[in-house]
């Protein structure tokens, strides 16, 4: 399993990745799900994937050929974001193709589903959760986020913390936390945790690996813990009714 999530707010945009790819009795696979594009004169880009990942592997084993060889697409030539996420979205459905669902083995699925976020030039910034059929979506300024993978448990923090005007480094937070919720609910999910943040108009970004034995994210796991008891603790009791007693002859 995995867990992706990307913000888009003012300020410019935030993406986070697991890096477990399964999780047997006595194995543990890891592999990279963020892949940056930050490279790239005036552009920027970030694919966060989830799903098969010999069909991610070979997505953007693709992307990174067709900027090398010239390509007449490719992330180096496409002149909107939206164009970015058709040119990602295509060759999403093309990798999976390779595998005709006649010939594939009971069980197996070569769907592969993207967040893809940047910016180009001085055109606005934003995020596509782009599917296995190749169509896509932008997350909205009452929900300006997109997740991919394992969603449910980190998804309360980020309905409750993220507006378009949140500032990037309580984004970064707020992504993190969701994380970590995650990993504590899913042993399917877990590190190396990345994260990435990209300020818009600068079109500076920093791109972070938190291991499992990393001094904050264990710090930031034990405060929110202890700050959730502490939450709870003060919530108003609830009212309970008087039990009625009834008098019963002998």
């Amino acid at each position: 399993m995995t867990y992706c999530l990307a913000a888009t707010v003012e300020d410019g945009l935030v993406f986070v990745s697991d890096s477990r790819t399964n999780a047997g009795i006595d194995q543990l696979g890891t592999f990279s799900k963020m892949h940056p594009f930050t490279d790239l004169p005036g552009r920027f880009f970030t694919l966060l994937s989830a799903g098969n990942l010999a069909t991610t592997q070979a997505v953007v084993a693709r992307l990174h050929r067709d900027i090398r060889e010239d390509a007449e697409t490719s992330l180096a030539t496409v002149g909107r974001l939206r164009d970015a996420a058709l040119y990602v979205g295509g060759i999403n459905r093309e990798m999976q193709a390779r595998y005709p669902e006649e010939d594939r083995p009971k069980g197996f699925s070569p769907n592969a589903d993207f967040i893809f976020g940047g910016q180009i030039g001085n055109a606005p910034h934003d995020l596509f959760h782009i599917y296995a059929a190749g169509n896509f979506y932008s997350p909205t300024p009452l929900a300006p986020f997109v997740q991919i993978g394992e969603q449910k448990y980190g998804k309360p923090i980020l309905d409750r913390i993220l507006g378009t005007k949140t500032p990037l480094e309580t984004v970064a937070r707020c992504g993190l936390v969701s994380m970590d919720s995650t990993m504590r609910s899913n042993a399917s999910v877990g590190p190396p945790i990345e994260l990435m943040i990209y300020r818009a108009g600068i079109g500076s970004s920093t791109h972070m690996i938190y291991d499992e034995d990393n001094q904050y994210l264990r710090l930031l796991r034990r405060s929110w813990a202890e700050n959730l008891r502490q939450a709870f603790e003060k919530l108003p009791p609830i009212e309970l009714p008087q039990p009625k007693f009834r008098a019963v002859e002998s």
